[in-house]
């Protein structure tokens, strides 16, 4: 038998700890909840405040939401008071000004507003969407599902934002390191070369003049080179924070080979999910339109919903306007008009959403499949040069000596 440290909430929705003798984690949480109470962390080692298992979440205000979405859902499901729920989902939290954030919260509760309203004054932390989902389980009386469709909203948009982010770690590392070990091969390497060259009063070939001219040519203006290319993309980025240079931005980014492609199709899965989830839960289309937009990144395409709302608030449907815009891939607007058709236009968006976060993973994974080999073959093909044009000089150095 093996003592376990767990960690439960009561029918009266207090917070209990304690320690089990079990044969394994399964019969403590199936003892827990014999005598009536809900586990939220079973293990041989006890843990601290925010250590436990809905889930192991440090950073990032996104990864913060996430956390109290999924607790909600777990107490509110479990027959927990509203404001006893949020004032354990404060004390399980790891970070102390999320901590604050969820007790400010309840006291904004507690004053008499809706948990809408509450959540609405942190719009750092709760978007529109969130908000509107929340208000929406609130007229509806149906609080508890509404948190299990954001909790699976939540968690399905992070998953793949991080499939994303760690796709493209390898291949920027990649880059920025191959062309920083040629640019140290030119800069200090090479000249050492020069010297040995020029001491030695021979002719030099042609390609290791030409390496040596580039050396020379990095030497003197690489740092104002590095300075000017430094200052561009503060100016670059300075642009692109302007409402001209954003729409252009957007829209060159998704003409891009392969990167265009996936970057639609990551922004047709937030559409489509973020849309079928409001329509599931009673949104208005036209309302959730104007929600999907204001949570979209891609400024073209989230401009091009506000012809899609006038589409729909002149009676000529969804899938139409949606098609006609341009912006979106065609199988979008098929599967929507189906729903149209058979009424059942939440689970298409949902459907849709589905296959376009699988698509945008292929997309991702193609792209770094080709990038990867590229770069790796620019950086042999450079360093093979610098080593061809040193060993043809080195060469005819000795053969001057013999």
């Amino acid at each position: 038998m093996t003592s376990y440290h767990f960690r439960a909430v009561s029918g009266d929705g207090k917070l209990r700890t304690g320690t089990l003798a079990a044969g394994d984690e399964k019969r403590v949480a199936q003892e827990l909840r014999r005598q009536g109470l809900i586990p939220l962390y079973v293990g041989q080692t006890p843990q601290g405040r925010g250590e436990i298992k809905l889930p192991q979440i440090r950073f990032g205000r996104r990864r913060d939401v996430l956390f109290f979405t999924q607790e909600l859902s777990t107490l509110l499901n479990a027959g927990v008071p509203l404001d006893r729920a949020l004032s354990i989902t404060s004390e399980l939290s790891e970070r102390a000004e999320f901590r604050a954030l969820v007790s400010d919260i309840l006291r904004t509760l507690k004053g008499g507003k809706s948990l809408a309203d509450s959540l609405a004054t942190k719009p750092d932390y709760f978007p529109e969407i969130y908000v509107n989902m929340v208000r929406a389980g609130e007229a509806s009386g149906s609080l508890s599902p509404i948190f299990d469709r954001l909790s699976e909203y939540e968690k399905t948009r992070d998953e793949l934002r991080g499939y994303i982010i760690s796709s493209m770690v390898y291949p920027s590392l990649l880059t920025v390191v191959g062309f920083s070990s040629i640019f140290v091969l030119l800069y200090f390497v090479v000249p050492r070369f020069a010297q040995a060259f020029s001491a030695s009063n021979m002719r030099v070939p042609a390609i290791t003049q030409a390496l040596l001219d580039v050396s020379s040519f990095v030497r003197a203006y690489g740092l104002w080179g590095l300075l000017g290319l430094a200052a561009a993309l503060a100016a670059f980025r300075v642009y692109t924070r302007t409402a001209g240079g954003r729409y252009w931005w957007d829209g060159f980014r998704l003409k891009l080979p392969l990167l265009g492609d996936a970057l639609r199709k990551s922004q047709t899965a937030q559409f489509t999910r973020a849309m079928g989830t409001l329509i599931a839960n009673g949104v208005p289309l036209v309302q959730g339109l104007g929600i999907s937009r204001g949570i979209m990144t891609n400024r073209r395409m989230s401009d091009s919903l506000e012809l899609v709302s006038q589409g729909v608030k002149r009676g000529e449907g969804l899938s139409q306007p949606l098609a006609a815009t341009g912006m979106f891939p065609p199988l979008v607007a098929h599967l929507l008009a189906i729903g149209e058709e058979t009424g059942r236009l939440d689970s298409m968006f949902l459907r849709a959403a589905e296959i376009y976060d699988n698509d945008t993973k292929a997309a991702i994974k193609r792209f770094t499949a080709l990038f990867e080999p590229l770069i790796i073959l620019i950086m042999g093909v450079a360093v093979g040069a610098l080593i061809l044009s040193m060993l043809l000089a080195i060469s005819g150095i000795n053969e001057m000596a013999m």
